[in-house]
């Protein structure tokens, strides 16, 4: 090993490595002789301060520097791409991006070449990370990083990986697809034919079928198949012919995968299976079986979409089969009223068994959910404790608990949003009220000599943006200026629409869109700094006063929101920066203030509320009786309409959304086919529903206030009807 490529393990690091983690420790170690970078002592001193400022950052950076892209990225980065590190690090990209190099390679040239930075959301590629290939997706970013001289050194590559989202909303749409078509289908056949051929299309898989247990523990047999050039399936078959514990392992309910070579193949060219089983009453009642000609894997969402769909089709087909025998029991029924008394009891009780599988709703939220069912019933009773004080001490003790409250409401935000532990989740914002909430921390953030205007009327159009990124997004461009008035100055913050303001930036042109503007009298900027102050790692502050990712952040907010973003400069005359944001199809919702009225019934007007949360449709049944409202509970949806069924009519329904027989949308709907102008308040904790989802019906979201539930309540009942 060439002593001049290699540094001794007890060498001080480099300077640029200290704090660079693991992959700082690699750099420091690894061989360099092969690699066209040479060893980083040798590094150009741009590379090595864009160094210095990667490998510490939480994001996920990769940087591909030089002409044959050599792949440089920190430990944030490393996971994203899988067995592929660390032999990735410190070589041209091509040797260990291949099966993606003919995508991947154009998109870094044309970075390179015009120095204009590439973005995209959900962007896919094609990767092989974990043996076999695997189509995943990225929010992307690519931005030039130029050497000294000006030229374009490399390009960096900000990503976050997108790919659980996106499989989960597109097995949310499949699985939205199958419930909406198969009870239209009617027959049994047809919904088992519709089902194997929609799931052979969306999984490239060459066979699929339904095999149906014969009951002598060795035996399954097939009615329907979907196959592309193979011969049918249709028939009877044992389970030992995929190996001899494949009947075992479905009885105890697991998903089994396998993978064959050409001498173990139990079918002619067959390269793998997945077998999933469907169980009722902890009793293997059938599998589905996918099979696939070519290499393939199937990882654990692709596993679960077979998995609820094989449920879902089950059930269906069960219904429809009882349906049927339901049908031709009572066309012969005067013929064989004794025996048809009896095998009808029984058909009832297998549709009743097939409805109840179709109410198991899929398992949806996380931990956020979980906490904001738990911060409901605290808020709800410490305002319940605050109206019926027992000593002196309570209020305050109550004051204290709801600000504590309200603050690990506010936390949970934006701790998942600065630690990227969750992708932009835009929503209609109030740019007026948005501004407002953030008065006194740009006030704080400014200092006393600097004065401040602020002009964005109330009445603008709400926006479609993350609020917690637009509101750093604002404090960004806030503490700019400031650091660009160090003597004290003027500046103001002005909204509007883009028929009275600035003219679009590029690629925004025809969408309607509102502009928020920040405008300083401090130094200003040259020509050259204007040109590049977009530029990630560029920083006209100084060594160690800024990172220079400030401003490549608020552009690449506002290009991922689909608006666009423009700053103008000049030296001595301050500077403008403006951002433009989409406008929202829909209100905004207003933040209430912890005094704000909660105003009580004027008359009693009767609530059903739907909660399979006891502890949460508790404390939620007593706020609204406190409001002066006649409240009839229901643990789940089905239990509701059982209420209605017997002649309890709401004024207004509140559900939860997310229950385990039905989701509140759904059971909003029925009731609505019942009661057309049933007011409706869906509650949910689940801050990714999109209007579209939610039906249009009102929401409120939790945590919420006592005041916030009276005046959604008040306001369905104001409403005409």
């Amino acid at each position: 090993m060439n002593l001049l490529q290699q540094r001794d393990a007890h060498t001080p690091p480099l300077h640029f490595l200290l704090n660079g983690g693991t992959i700082g420790g690699l750099l420091q170690s690894m061989d360099w002789s092969s690699s066209p970078l040479g060893p980083p002592e040798h590094w150009s001193p741009h590379l090595q301060a864009v160094m210095a400022t990667l490998l510490p950052a939480q994001a996920q950076f990769v940087l591909f520097w030089g002409e044959t892209y050599v792949a440089l990225y920190n430990d944030a980065y490393a996971p994203t791409i899988g067995t592929k590190h660390p032999q990735a690090l410190g070589r041209p990209a091509e040797d260990n991006w291949r099966e993606l190099w003919d995508d991947l390679e154009p998109l870094l040239r044309g970075v390179r070449e015009t120095g204009q930075t590439f973005s995209a959301k959900d962007r896919p590629f094609y990767i092989e990370r974990r043996g076999l290939g695997e189509t995943v997706y990225f929010d992307v970013s690519y931005s030039a990083v130029r050497e000294a001289d000006g030229s374009v050194g490399g390009v960096l590559c900000l990503v976050t990986e997108t790919t659980e989202r996106v499989r989960f909303q597109q097995r949310q749409a499949f699985l939205l697809e199958l419930g909406r078509t198969l009870p239209g289908l009617g027959e049994a056949e047809r919904i088992e034919a519709y089902v194997v051929a929609r799931l052979a299309q969306h999984l490239g898989a060459t066979q699929v079928c339904f095999g149906e247990d014969l009951g002598d523990g060795a035996g399954y047999k097939v009615a329907h198949d979907w196959a592309d050039g193979l011969p049918s399936r249709v028939g009877q078959h044992r389970y030992t012919t995929f190996g001899t514990s494949l009947r075992e392992q479905l009885v105890a309910g697991k998903v089994v995968q396998q993978a064959y070579d050409s001498a173990s193949a139990p079918l002619s060219g067959l390269c793998s299976t997945l077998h999933v089983p469907v169980l009722r009453a902890g009793r293997l009642e059938a599998m589905l079986a996918v099979h696939f000609h070519t290499p393939h894997h199937c990882f654990e969402d692709e596993c679960q979409l077979v998995e609820d769909a094989a449920k879902q089709a089950w059930a269906a087909i069960t219904h429809a089969r009882a349906e049927r025998a339901l049908h031709l029991l009572n066309e012969s029924l005067e013929e064989r009223v004794a025996a048809v008394l009896a095998e009808r009891e029984a058909a009832i009780l297998q549709l009743h068994e097939a409805h109840k599988l179709e109410m198991i709703g899929q398992l949806t939220g996380g931990i956020a959910h979980d906490l904001n069912n738990m911060l409901t019933p605290i808020i709800a009773s410490f305002e319940l404790m605050r109206r019926h004080p027992q000593s002196e001490r309570a209020p305050r003790l109550i004051d204290g608990g709801l600000q504590a409250a309200e603050r690990a409401r506010n936390l949970v935000g934006r701790l998942l949003s600065f630690a990227r532990r969750q992708t932009l989740k835009p929503q209609a914002v109030s740019l007026a009220a948005l501004v407002e909430d953030m008065r006194e921390l740009m006030a704080r953030s400014l200092g006393p000599t600097i004065a401040v205007q602020v002009q964005v009327d109330p009445l603008l159009p709400a926006v479609l943006v993350d609020p917690h990124q637009l509101e750093l997004a604002l404090l960004n461009l806030v503490v700019n200026a400031r650091d660009a008035m160090a003597g004290g100055g003027a500046l103001s913050i002005v909204a509007g629409l883009d028929a009275d303001g600035p003219p679009h930036p590029a690629g925004t042109a025809g969408a309607p869109l509102v502009w928020l503007q920040v405008r300083d009298s401090g130094s200003g900027m040259s020509d050259e700094q204007l040109r590049r102050c977009v530029e990630p790692f560029y920083s006209t502050k100084g060594v160690g006063k800024g990172t220079g990712l400030g401003l490549p952040m608020v552009q690449g907010l506002a290009v991922q929101s689909g608006g666009g973003f423009a700053i103008r400069s000049q030296q001595g005359e301050g500077t403008v920066a403006t951002l433009w944001l989409p406008i929202s199809d829909v209100a905004a919702v207003g933040r209430d203030s912890d005094s704000a009225e909660a105003p009580l019934a004027d008359h009693a007007s009767r609530i059903l509320l739907v909660d399979d949360e006891e502890i949460v449709r508790h404390a939620t049944a007593l706020q609204l009786r406190d409001l002066g409202y006649e409240v009839c509970e229901a643990s789940s949806a089905a239990a509701a309409m059982q209420q209605v069924e017997q002649g309890w009519q709401p004024d207004v329904l509140v559900t939860d959304h997310v229950m385990a027989d039905m989701t509140g949308v759904r059971f909003a709907q029925q009731m609505r086919e019942r009661q057309a102008d049933l007011p409706v308040l869906i509650i949910t904790g689940y801050a990714n529903l999109t209007p579209r989802e939610l039906k249009g019906f009102e929401v409120l979201r939790k945590p919420y206030r006592r005041a916030e539930l009276a005046q959604s309540v008040a306001r369905l009942l104001a409403a005409p009807r």
